[in-house]
């Protein structure tokens, strides 16, 4: 087993939020609840669930962006979880973020040399000439011209904006690449280039991703293992192609059957779920997907299924994942993206 270069044990982040906006009263709204997992030295481990259940939230406290409630977050075998920003600035270097809006990332004020430049600057890695230097030449790996360096954010489309995000991650030659939702604002035939960018760049960079997305279809093409986050928790984890054909989760059984089929001959029987993701003033006792679990029993109202493994790696939160009568399977002809 490749040795963690990422670990997070029962790690929270919680917030307080108003009740409505002229009272008093604060609620306690837990984004990020107890969540363990490992992400080893040239892994991609995807980050899977639908929007507001937690996964970004978890991506920033990771970085220490937001600073956890409990629990612990071990980087390259080194506990960071209450270090200061001035610790933090090295670690930061080897831990660095691709996110889902690519203008809104970029400062519109400064040229693409100057954003791609600033982190050498920050950490004082080179002179003028030689980040100069630096930034033409990531921005022609990523697949734009060193020309463009003189350009500004809003003069580029969505897709090359997001490529000058990634030449900006890139640029202190980090260990971890955590990607929040990065094609998910991009036209379609503009996600497969730059997936297969991402995956062209793990090799060449030895690096290792997070890689965020509400698209289990496109976090199966990317990753060796799949996280299923609901509410906050982790509901199941497991190898790609178990996740993919053989989920034993329901709400992971739902996001496959959501994807479209193109082939009516093949069509997954119906798992979606009804409704919406649960509020914050709302979260359930027991399971906390059972109000929208078509398999629910008593159980789930009052017991919380714990993270268990099933199958080796593959591992459920579920009381109902080893009985099969209750746990009916998805089947797909796949889940690929064309490149």
């Amino acid at each position: 087993m490749p040795e963690p270069l990422l670990e997070t044990f029962e790690l929270t982040k919680s917030f307080y939020v108003r009740h409505n906006l002229f009272g008093a009263r604060k609620i306690k709204h837990i984004a990020v609840d107890r969540v363990n997992l490992s992400l080893a030295k040239g892994e991609t481990l995807g980050l899977v669930g639908e929007s507001g259940c937690g996964k970004s939230v978890l991506a920033l406290t990771i970085m220490r962006l937001y600073v956890p409630n409990g629990g612990r977050i071990l980087f390259a075998g080194k506990e960071i979880t209450n270090w200061e920003e001035e610790a933090l600035k090295s670690v930061r270097r080897q831990m660095q973020m691709v996110f889902q809006d690519p203008l809104a990332s970029l400062d519109a004020r400064l040229t693409v040399e100057q954003i791609i430049s600033e982190p050498l600057e920050i950490h004082n890695i080179g002179t003028n000439t030689e980040r100069a230097r630096e930034a033409a030449r990531l921005l022609e790996r990523v697949g734009l011209s060193a020309h463009d360096r003189y350009r500004f954010p809003g003069e580029f489309s969505g897709g090359q904006q997001q490529r000058i995000g990634i030449a900006r991650a890139l640029a202190l030659r980090p260990s971890l690449l955590i990607c929040d939702e990065p094609v998910s604002a991009l036209d379609v035939s503009v996600q497969a280039q730059i997936l297969n960018l991402l995956r062209d760049l793990q090799d060449e960079f030895a690096l290792s991703y997070l890689f965020i997305s509400h698209n289990i279809a496109v976090t199966a093409f990317m990753s060796r293992r799949i996280a299923v986050m609901y509410l906050g928790r982790l509901v199941e984890i497991g190898d790609s192609q178990q996740i993919t054909s053989a989920p034993r989760h329901p709400y992971t059984q739902a996001l496959l059957a959501a994807i479209p089929e193109p082939n009516p001959a093949q069509l997954s029987k119906d798992l979606a779920v009804k409704g919406d993701i649960e509020g914050i003033t709302e979260r359930p006792t027991g399971c906390v997907f059972r109000h929208r679990c078509p398999i629910a029993q008593e159980i789930c109202a009052y017991e919380e299924p714990q993270l268990l493994s099933i199958d080796g790696s593959h591992e459920v939160a579920c009381h109902f994942a080893w009985r099969t009568e209750l746990n009916p399977q998805t089947t797909r002809s796949g889940t690929q993206i064309n490149s």
